[in-house]
Parts: structure tokens; sequence; C-alpha cells
């Protein structure tokens, strides 16, 4: 009889429910896809392809996962109670007609397994559709190859699914008993008469928080736009403290002020239904500030990694092109007191050689002990970062062209090159050499050679790390101080085979080499295999490549997942609390409807009550987004210049697909529910 009972008020609700079966369908799917991962044919491929990180990826994704378990299970609580509330007279006559509260729970938690399984239904099937295009975007986000596609359902992941959800589901029921316990038949029946009673307070109180809200904000943004992502600068986490303090303030005070501003301009405020439109916001808002705040900061969240996620790891790559000019390179500092004399002499005693096809260029970086501002009298932004000039010789320089099939470069004795990649200090080096075409090193003039500066890294490294070198005579080096010395190879047989045994072999001798300085080798290791070598360091395109490539696209995958869920969590309840206004305001519409107001009419202030209080988070998680995103890309720059067109565009889209679904369920649902009440 329950179960019958609970079936028939699922159909005679379905209205009610779309918003929460939307929700839940939704974030199931969601739910799934990311965890299906792992499961994937197309993962299983790279996984046997030697990508080990790939289980770095799902380890991420099922740790991310709990959190967004707590965030949907704290969402579909506040769905269902917005239901349950809504249903507060059904329940009343329920209880009037006799039936215990037992009964009436038994009720409700058939009502839940039913919408619970129907959901579960329909979002692992959408998640079905949607994890094969997330294993695709995975494939080409790895750029790995794939043999065929084969579609896959991971068990393991509906198990997952099913456990996380079943426990919310459960907390819902728990949560339904808990709450009908506690009514009482009149609080049930007389609940729509219970309008809430908005407290005037001095307009004052409002305006001088909305100051203090701008001051804060203000004073947020100066802070970060400074300090930059510096996450151990303690001014980076005041500027967050004062980025969220200023947020709550805004809502706090921002229907009061309004108010009292548009009150100052009559032909605003008296016309058409406006004062009552500007009354239901400031009623909701005040109401609902703290909710909103949170939904503003997800918001921000959300469009900040959405927007600059691909932009970040599509710099990176790019930036690791400019990074790695070469297959392979090494290097290791200088020091006579221990008979290490060069990166050649220290990889023949490791007994590492290169073939006759290979392209090779032992080149040895010197240093007189001047900085960029004893050279160029700079004036840096950053009074502690000065960085040392290095020197290498033009025929060095040369070498490392011919390798990379380029010309040679002539060089007169008074004549140098200006090399640098490094987005700190590039401005400063662009505008000197804008104005001047010559420098002073050790007192002597030279001439600037080139016109711009060369943006070249000298050596394959994790990022662009050239500060500021440059290229010299050779009798000016011999007379300097060898810093390191590096080697730079290109390959031209079976270029992947080759990177993967030279790293290989040189990371074996240093495992070796550190077990035996901590005494864990075995006796018959001669020390003198281990004299004159130093600990060279060592790096492949193919390994930058792929070390990078895992965890940007780790970075990525949770950003995506958390900027989904927070979208959809934010979106959700906007229109719960809409849909919550709807049920508590009917009477004020009946009596509109009653002084002779048109059904058009009404609906007109329902559209601009839903639009203003859907857009008035997303304004402001938009200019909380222009400096999130000002910020980040400086960030960015310092890999590659960013560009974040084409991210901004994909978010814009999601963003608005998810806005225009949620908001026109809620107008709609806001409509009808003023529509069966008012004749």
């Amino acid at each position: 009889m329950y179960s019958k009972i609970a079936i028939k008020n699922v159909k005679k609700s379905f209205k009610d429910y779309s918003i929460y079966f939307l929700t839940l369908t939704l974030a199931v799917c969601i739910f799934y896809s990311f965890n299906s991962i792992e499961s994937q044919k197309a993962f299983m491929e790279m996984s046997s392809s030697g990508a080990e990180f790939i289980d770095e990826v799902s380890a991420m994704i099922s740790y991310v996962s709990v959190f967004v378990a707590v965030i949907l299970g704290s969402l579909i609580i506040y769905a269902n109670n917005f239901l349950i509330k809504k249903r507060n007279k059904e329940l009343g006559i329920y209880m009037t007609l006799g039936m215990g509260k037992a009964k009436i729970s038994k009720i409700l938690i058939f009502e839940t397994i039913i919408v619970g399984v129907l959901s579960l239904i329909s979002g692992l099937i959408i998640g079905f559709i949607a994890s094969k295009g997330l294993s695709v975007l995975v494939v080409k986000l790895f750029q790995f190859k794939m043999n065929k596609f084969t579609f896959m359902i991971s068990i393991s992941a509906i198990g997952k699914t099913i456990f996380y959800f079943g426990i919310m589901f459960l907390l819902v029921m728990i949560f339904n008993t808990f709450v009908i316990s506690k009514y009482k038949i009149i609080d049930l029946l007389t609940v729509g008469r219970k309008n809430e009673e908005i407290k005037f307070k001095n307009p004052m109180i409002y305006f001088i928080t909305f100051i203090i809200c701008v001051i804060s904000l203000s004073s947020a943004y100066k802070l970060v736009i400074d300090v930059g992502l510096e996450v151990k600068d303690p001014r980076f986490i005041i500027s967050i403290i004062l980025g969220i303090i200023g947020t709550v303030l805004f809502f706090f005070s921002l229907t009061g002020f309004i108010l009292y501003i548009v009150k100052k301009n009559k032909s605003i405020y008296f016309k058409g239904l406006n004062i009552f439109i500007i009354k239901q916001i400031n009623s909701k808002v005040k109401t609902n500030f703290i909710s909103m705040s949170v939904i503003c900061l997800m918001l921000f969240v959300t469009i900040v990694t959405l927007s600059t996620g691909f932009s970040f790891k599509n710099a990176l790559e790019s930036g690791l092109e400019e990074a790695t000019p070469y297959d392979f390179s090494a290097y290791v500092y200088i020091d006579s007191d221990y008979n290490i004399i060069s990166i050649e002499e220290s990889l023949n005693k490791m007994g590492i050689k290169f073939t006759d096809n290979d392209k090779v260029a032992y080149y040895d970086e010197y240093s007189n002990g001047e900085n960029l501002n004893d050279i160029m009298n700079l004036n840096q932004s950053d009074g502690n970062f000065n960085p040392a000039i290095r020197y290498i010789k033009i025929s060095d320089y040369n070498k490392m062209r011919a390798i990379s099939n380029e010309e040679p470069i002539e060089l007169e004795k008074d004549e140098v090159l200006f090399t640098s990649t490094v987005s700190k200090v590039l401005p400063e080096i662009k505008e000197y050499m804008s104005k001047n075409d010559t420098l002073s090193i050790e007192n002597t003039t030279y001439k600037i050679k080139n016109k711009k500066v060369i943006e070249n890294n000298l050596a394959t490294d994790y990022m662009k790390n050239n500060f500021c070198t440059i290229v010299i005579n050779d009798d000016f080096c011999d007379k300097a101080e060898v810093i390191l010395s590096r080697v730079n190879v290109n390959f031209k047989l079976d270029k992947d085979k080759s990177q993967d045994d030279l790293m290989k072999s040189i990371d074996d001798f240093n495992d070796r080499r550190y077990s035996y300085s901590n005494d864990s080798m075995s006796s018959s290791v001669d020390k003198d295999d281990y004299e004159g070598i130093g600990y060279v360091m060592a790096s492949s395109r193919n390994y930058i490549y792929e070390s990078n490539r895992g965890v940007t696209t780790i970075i990525l995958f949770v950003g995506i997942y958390l900027g989904i869920v927070f979208l959809i969590s934010s979106m959700a309840v906007l229109a719960l609390q809409q849909l919550s206004e709807a049920s508590d305001s009917i009477d004020r519409y009946i009596s509109l409807r009653r002084l002779g107001v048109s059904k058009k009419s009404i609906n007109k202030t329902i559209f601009m009550q839903t639009l203003v209080y859907f857009s008035i988070p997303v304004v402001l998680a938009f200019v909380h987004s222009i400096v999130g995103i000002k910020v980040t890309n400086t960030f960015i720059s310092l890999y590659n210049q960013p560009n974040i067109a084409a991210s901004s565009l994909i978010t814009a889209g999601i963003f608005l697909i998810m806005y225009i679904i949620y908001f026109n369920i809620t107008y709609i649902g806001y409509k009808n529910i003023v529509k069966s009440k008012i004749k």
C-alpha cells in the first residue's frame, strides 16, 4: 500500500521533483564518468604502454570523489528539505486523517527509493555515453595512440556510484524520519500563513556595510594581483580572507543598499510592479545571503578553473617545445677539489658513449660574479630578483646551432649576443635593448649584435630557465670561472629508444653512486669508479613531456570535475531557493490578482525575480573571475604566453547551457506553482 501511495505521489508531484531529479541525474552522470576512467579501454592501453602516471590520475579522482560526495550529499539533503517543506499541508492532511508519523515516514522512504533508483538508472545511462567522450578526451590530452576503441562499462565505477549515492539516500531517509517526528499538525496546516517578517533597519547600516565590502574586495584584488599565486606569502592568505569577507558583506548589504538607492528614485520605484519585485528580491537575498555568498565563490572557482585549466596545460606544453630544443641534455657542476672537470669526462668515466650518428655539442658556462643589474643598471620590480649573468663561448654556441642544423654566427671581439627565456626578466632586457646598443662588462664596452633578445633555451629542461646568458668571444671566457659543463644531443636513429636508454643508464649509475656513498654497496665496487664524476643531472625531451603531461592532466581533470560539480550545485541551490520563494509567497500573488493585476504581469514579475536572483551571484563571480584569471595568466606566463580564448568560449558554453536549463525549469516551476493557486 505504501509503495502504491509513493508511486502515485511521485507521478503527481513530478513537476516539483524536476529540479531534484535533474540534479541527481547529472550528479550520477558526472560521478560515474570520472570514476570510470581507469576502466576504459583507452586507459588500459595507455597503462600497458608504460604511462604509470595514469594510476595517479585515477587515484586522485578517487580522493576527490570523496569530497564531491560530501558536496552532492549536502545538496541532495538541501533539495529534499525543500520538497518536504513544500508538501507540509499534504503531510498535515495525512496526519489529520489518522496516519501516524511512522507510516508517513515509510511513504517518504519509498518515494526516496523510487526517485533514487530512477535517477541512478538515468544518470548511469547518460554516464555510459559521457564516459566514452571523456575517454577520447583523455587519449587526446595524453597524446597516446590507441589501436582500437571498445565500448566498455566500468563495473567498479557503477559499484562506487551506487555505494556513495546509496549512503546519500540513506541519509535523506534518516533526515526525513527525523523531520517528520518533530512536526505538529497545526504547524503543517498553517505553514503557508507564516510569512517572513521583514525587519527594516536603519539604511545607513547597509550603506556603511557596502562601503566596507567595496574596501575589502578592492584590497583583496590589489593584494592578490601584487603577490600572485605565491601561496606561502601571508598576503595571499590575507587576500583570500578579505575576498570572502567582502563577498559575504556584499550580499548582506546589497538589498538594503539597493532598496535605499531605488527608493530615492521615485520614477523607478513606483513604476509598474517594481516595488513588489524589489521587496521580493530584498526579502529573499536578506534571508539567503550566506548561501548566495557560497554560491558566488563556487561559481568563481568554476569560471577560473574551466577558463584557465586548458590554457595552463596548453601553455605548459607549448612552453615545453621551447624548453626542450634537444633530444637529450646533461650537466655537472665543476669542482676542481673533487677532480670534476667537464661533463664529457664525467660521462666517459660512467661508460656512456655516443655513436657517430648522434649529433653532440659540449659546452661550458662561465661566470665573472656580475649580475643583471651590474651590467645594465636595471630597476627590478622585485628587488630580491637579480640573476647572475652566465657567459658561453661563441665557438660553443655555434656547435649548438650546428646540431640543430642552423647556420653559425660570426662575432667580433667587441660584440656580444643577448639570450634569455625567463618572462620575469625579459621585459627589462627588452626595454634596455630598445634604448641601448652597448653594455659594459668588466669596464669594457661591448656592442649588442642582436637587435632582439634571442629567446632560446641553451639546454633541454623542464621549463624555460635561461635567465640571462651572454654569448661572447672565446678569449673572455678563458679568463672567467667555469661554473658548470653541459652536453646537448640530437639523435638521428631511433630517438625514443636512445633517449630512454640514456636516461636509464644515468639514473641507474646515480642510484648506485648514492648507495655507495651511503656504504650500502658491496665491497667489490671500486671507489675509483666514482672519482671525478660528480652528480650528473640529465633530462630528455620524452621524459619531460611525459612527466609534465601527467601532472597537467591530473590538475586539469580535477579542475573540470570540481568545476562542473560546483556549477550544478550552485544552479540547483538557486533554483530550489526560488521555488521555495514561490511557495512562501502564494498569498502575495493572490493579493496581486485580487487587486486586478493580470496573469501576464504576474508572469513578468516572476521572470524578472528569477532572472535577477540567478544573475546577482553570477555577476559578482564574474568580477572575481576577471581578477582570478589575470593572476592565473600571470603565473601561466612563466611557462609560455597564455591563450584563454578557446577555453573561455568552452566555459561560457557550459555555463550558459546549465544556466539556461536551470533558469527555464525554475521559471516554469515558479510560474506553475503560482498559476495553480490564483484564478
